[in-house]
């Protein structure tokens, strides 16, 4: 396994979003350890019988592979100029089942016994399978587009987590010793800027496609809109599964696909159901509250 998260410079260390841009955009990305094996013992077992669907399946499950599956389609589309790939299933249609092992089974791997690297990749894939749930319940043109934003959106720290640990590990114990409140105020404290930043600035100095920029940065539409919040979510989950901001982050969705219920917006959610029922009835509680007497 080869890691890069090597000590940083001082220099290095006031670098901001345009010097880590340069840095971070021409570097191979790696690939989380368990991708590689679990795509390696599908293909040999499976031989000829593996589908580009369910091998789009796994690249989904780790958010380094379908960046990495993502920058290689872009630019084999670029010399084609054919149409952007906004799914995980196109970027194993561009390159092939072949194409995808040759992928997996070269480059860096990932440690993913870093505690803070492991979360976020978790917190990456849950976000993109609540956007996928959400974004189905609106009968959304391509839910799998509207997860792709939301499984990118955490690419400037996972990133950070693999080539420059200290940072992503020095904005948590910001937020953990209380020196922060927020995320993104650990975030600025800890490097200057926010991780959000950083993976907006990559997308555009890697041209990936517009349409995932604009969902990633989470407001103007209603697909970036539940990108947005999947991607809070997801993060509330992550930092306690009874977090008490989930009530809230159920009534925005609801705000935003008034067409769905409380109930079917939470089922989605990996929380056990004794605490979905507290939800559901601290909102009808709340709703009861604000109504006009």
């Amino acid at each position: 396994m080869s890691y890069a998260g090597t000590m940083l410079t001082d220099h290095q260390r006031k670098w901001g979003v345009e010097q880590w841009v340069v840095f971070l955009k021409d570097k191979e990305i790696p690939i989380l350890p368990r991708t590689r094996m679990v795509v390696q013992a599908v293909a040999e077992a499976s031989a000829d019988r593996v589908s580009p669907k369910e091998m789009a399946g796994y690249v989904f499950s780790d958010p380094y592979l379908t960046l990495k599956m993502l920058r290689q389609a872009e630019q084999r589309r670029s010399k084609k100029l054919g149409h952007d790939t906004t799914t995980a299933l196109g970027t194993v249609m561009q390159a092939g089942i072949d194409g995808l092992l040759e992928t997996v089974s070269e480059g860096p791997l990932t440690d993913d016994s870093i505690e803070g690297l492991a979360n976020c990749e978790f917190r990456a894939v849950l976000a993109a399978n609540i956007a996928r749930q959400w974004a189905s319940a609106r009968a959304d043109v391509s839910p799998e587009e509207v997860a792709m934003a939301a499984l990118l959106s955490e690419t400037g720290e996972l990133l950070l987590w693999y080539f420059a640990t200290e940072l992503p590990q020095l904005a948590l114990d910001n937020l953990h010793s209380g020196r922060a409140l927020r995320t993104n105020e650990a975030q600025d404290m800890a490097c200057g800027f926010v991780f959000k930043q950083l993976t907006i600035a990559l997308i555009d100095a890697w041209q990936l496609p517009q349409i995932i920029k604009q969902m990633i940065r989470g407001a103007d539409t209603l697909r970036a809109n539940i990108a947005r919040l999947a991607t809070d979510t997801a993060r509330h989950i992550v930092l306690h599964p009874e977090n008490p901001a989930i009530p809230s982050d159920i009534v925005n969705i609801k705000a935003l696909l008034p067409g769905s219920s409380h109930q079917d917006l939470i089922a989605c959610l990996p929380i056990t159901p004794e605490y979905k029922e507290l939800v559901l009835s601290q909102i009808a509680q709340n709703s009861v509250a604000q109504e006009p007497r």
